[in-house]
């Protein structure tokens, strides 16, 4: 664990969804696989894909095809990649280890926490669903006019809560959810298991606390709730 500030223990905690709280990674590949089979194309390698789920879509079309957003055919192959994801979005996806445990032990002591994604509900429901994943506040993509980097959604999921946005953590595996949290006023935590791209350091991003594994996550947040005080 790295600590740029004196951290609080936090009332509630939000995650981002993709790459912190969930791995989604492996049921995107085979959407994007089956984006690039249907071109004719061999598949790619897993850690490949993996790098860029964070980036959405758009990104995943780009990787597979190499259309840019604003190349002719690359909203049908978005389309064909988010329906082929959609038909299969749990497969999978799991909550990551050990983190799992402790988010049944956090909801089961009916503490405060949430997610706040930039993927759209349409997708995330039947994930969370299928997971049993039963958050207090959920903000998704589609929800509010602005989403992250903008700290509007976080500051919902706080009002959501009933608590003040000094007193959430928000966990993320990207800049930008880095970039919310500061903005909101928030614990910003990120965290370098998640979706990273190679030439990205998330040690450097303006964090409060870097968490390399979720091994480390999981502990600080043990010494966090039994603790009840900054560390």
């Amino acid at each position: 664990m790295q600590m740029q500030t004196q951290a609080q223990a936090p009332q509630a905690i939000l995650f981002d969804l993709d790459g912190t709280l969930v791995d989604t990674a492996p049921d995107l590949a085979e959407a994007t696989n089956a984006l690039r089979i249907h071109h004719g194309l061999s598949p790619l390698p897993f850690e490949v894909i993996r790098r860029q789920v964070s980036n959405g879509g758009s990104a995943l079309v780009t990787l597979a095809l190499g259309l840019e957003a604003s190349t002719e055919g690359h909203i049908q192959a978005r389309e064909f990649l988010l329906d082929a994801y959609e038909q299969a979005v749990a497969v999978n996806s799991r909550v990551f280890v050990p983190l799992d445990q402790w988010l049944k032990e956090w909801h089961g002591d009916q503490r405060l926490w949430g997610i706040v994604t930039n993927k759209p509900r349409r997708y995330t429901l039947p994930l969370l669903e299928a997971l049993s994943l039963q958050p207090g506040a959920l903000l998704c993509a589609d929800d509010l006019s602005v989403k992250k980097p903008a700290p509007e959604p976080l500051w919902e999921a706080a009002r959501r809560l009933g608590v003040a946005p000094e007193q959430c953590w928000y966990i993320g595996d990207h800049v930008r959810d880095i970039q919310a949290a500061v903005a909101a006023g928030m614990t910003a935590v990120a965290v370098g298991y998640g979706y990273i791209s190679e030439e990205d350091n998330y040690q450097r991003w303006p964090a409060d606390l870097w968490f390399e594994n979720c091994q480390e996550l999981v502990d600080a947040l043990y010494i966090f709730n039994h603790t009840k005080q900054g560390i």
